[in-house]
């Protein structure tokens, strides 16, 4: 679980929200990085360039003092193939959804049964972020779930590894260790 401060600081892309403003009727809200932003995104993922990322959300209260983003993330971008290093052009489409809760509320506490361990259901939601100040930065949010629909080896169409198989390694029959050893008397 990540801490929320008030201020972005380095993000390349940032758009803050101000929880007082937010009211129990979710806002709709688009944002678009510029060129400036997506130059930034591309150094920080580390690909060769963000040709677009857009996301549309909306902003609400979430019971007494917290604050729900939910919505989708776009966007393309180009990376090197990791076979022959070409740019590879990517699409991608993120739904996303966050919760976030001053720091110290009652509702960002880790669940804990009778023997202090700890409750976590992987097919649950996720924890609550917790955000200090009266600002949440959706700008980093949206980069956040763009940075995980990243592939993180990009091969351009119809290349492939030499020498490599994609079948799995426990279909692939392999000889026994004692075959070796089945001709070993015959020679002695």
């Amino acid at each position: 679980m990540t801490t929320h401060d008030a201020g972005a600081g380095d993000a390349p892309f940032s758009y803050l929200v101000k929880v007082g403003h937010i009211s129990a009727n979710p806002v709709q809200v688009r944002l678009e990085a510029d060129e400036r932003e997506r130059q930034g995104l591309a150094k920080l993922w580390q690909v060769s360039a963000v040709n677009e990322l857009r996301a549309e959300l909306q902003i609400g209260r979430w019971k007494k003092d917290g604050i729900r983003i939910k919505g989708q993330v776009r966007g393309e971008l180009v990376q090197a193939c990791v076979v022959t290093l070409e740019p590879v052009v990517s699409r991608f489409s993120e739904e996303i959804e966050q919760i976030y809760v001053p720091e110290g509320s009652k509702l960002a506490r880790i669940v804990v049964d009778g023997v202090a361990e700890m409750v976590l259901d992987p097919d649950g939601p996720d924890a609550p972020e917790t955000f200090v100040g009266d600002t949440i930065d959706a700008g980093v949010l949206v980069s956040e779930f763009a940075a995980l629909a990243i592939d993180p080896y990009p091969k351009k169409q119809g290349v492939e590894f030499a020498g490599h198989s994609d079948t799995p390694a426990d279909e692939v029959r392999r000889p026994s260790p004692f075959a070796v050893l089945k001709d070993w008397k015959k020679d002695q």
